[in-house]
């Protein structure tokens, strides 16, 4: 992986460092904040006098480490989180392209693969996402983690195993024709349950369809994932239907590489967003990110300013059926201590 010297030249990788950020997270604000602080590194070694070989290699592993540390304090919070935990959505407007740094997400990084990756242990995780998801070799893998070429096989090894389902929870990426379909599939979705045709929302959905909420105790959603086609019917209809009684929208976007869209209120804040997983022609999964501390840099991207903030009974008028759940857990802390990989004097 040659390197070259040069800020500039280094800026080219905030792609690929970002979508490594965000598969060890699954958070866009904290993902941003670990690149950031990769190239501060990169930035310090050079004032120093330090001789940075390959700056890739370098950012990669500070990147890899910094994850590693952020997911060591952050595995607490997590466990004490209410209701589903949902990755932070990436999202992509339909009808334009999104920001560069998310470019490698289109394909490799659904909201479904991410929550199989909270099963793993943080260098679990890296080991597993660096190679299966970035096709790092096991000799790369060893350097970016500090561990030997042996023990990355026996970590990835293991975690393949623990996440069986993990590759086809990825998927593969999606031919322009099919991708359309699900495009296409997510529009008549949207419009059927706004225009409260339940013949056609029936109709599109899986016999065996779930929804997850993820409100963060922040906002009022389900805290249990909801089974079952009639029963997940009446709530998106409801959710849909009633939203746009009070003003709200829905915008088509791309999330998480997948169909879905965004919610806004009357004030074009973002409520919320939808995620669908789709195969065989029906919708088999509904995730849908209610939780406004998840929702910033989606504002920030549409350039509306700050999300909506959770109402007494405001997400029961989007959400029927929706429960009322406890406060959210302090905000996880991120770890620090970059190294320095690549160092030469």
């Amino acid at each position: 992986m040659p390197g070259f010297a040069g800020e500039a030249g280094a800026a080219g990788y905030r792609p690929l460092l970002f979508s490594i950020a965000y598969g060890m997270t699954g958070s866009v604000g904290d993902a941003e904040d670990i690149v950031q602080d990769a190239f501060l590194g990169l930035t310090r070694a050079r004032q120093a006098g330090t001789t940075i070989a390959d700056p890739k290699a370098y950012l990669a592993t500070a990147v890899t480490r910094l994850a590693i540390n952020y997911l060591g304090s952050a595995r607490v919070q997590r466990q004490t989180y209410v209701g589903d935990w949902l990755p932070e959505p990436v999202v992509v407007p339909a009808d334009e392209p999104g920001p560069a740094e998310h470019a490698e997400l289109a394909d490799s990084l659904s909201m479904a693969f991410l929550v199989l990756l909270e099963a793993l242990a943080p260098v679990e995780r890296a080991v597993f996402m660096l190679r299966e998801v970035f096709g790092y070799s096991h000799q790369d893998v060893a350097r970016i983690t500090g561990k030997t070429e042996v023990n990355c096989r026996q970590i990835f090894a293991r975690a393949r195993q623990r996440i069986a389902a993990g590759a086809e929870a990825r998927g593969v990426t999606a031919s322009p024709a099919r991708r359309a379909e699900g495009e296409e599939l997510a529009r008549r979705f949207f419009e059927a349950a706004a225009g409260g045709d339940m013949d056609a929302l029936l109709g599109m959905l899986a016999p065996d369809v779930v929804l997850h909420g993820d409100g963060g105790g922040k906002a009022q959603t389900i805290v249990k994932p909801l089974a079952g086609r009639q029963r997940v019917m009446q709530l998106v209809a409801g959710l849909v239907g009633r939203g746009r009684l009070a003003g709200a929208s829905l915008r088509l976007a791309r999330v998480n590489g997948q169909p879905g869209a965004v919610m806004q209120d009357g004030g074009g804040r973002v409520a919320g967003v939808i995620e669908l997983d789709v195969a065989g022609g029906q919708v088999q999964t509904i995730r849908v990110v209610a939780n406004p501390d998840k929702l910033h840099h989606v504002h920030r991207e549409s350039g509306r300013g700050r999300p909506r903030q959770a109402e007494p009974g405001a997400a029961s008028r989007l959400l029927p059926g929706a429960e009322r759940t406890r406060e959210h857990p302090p905000g996880r802390q991120r770890g620090t201590g970059a190294p320095g990989p690549g160092e030469e004097r």
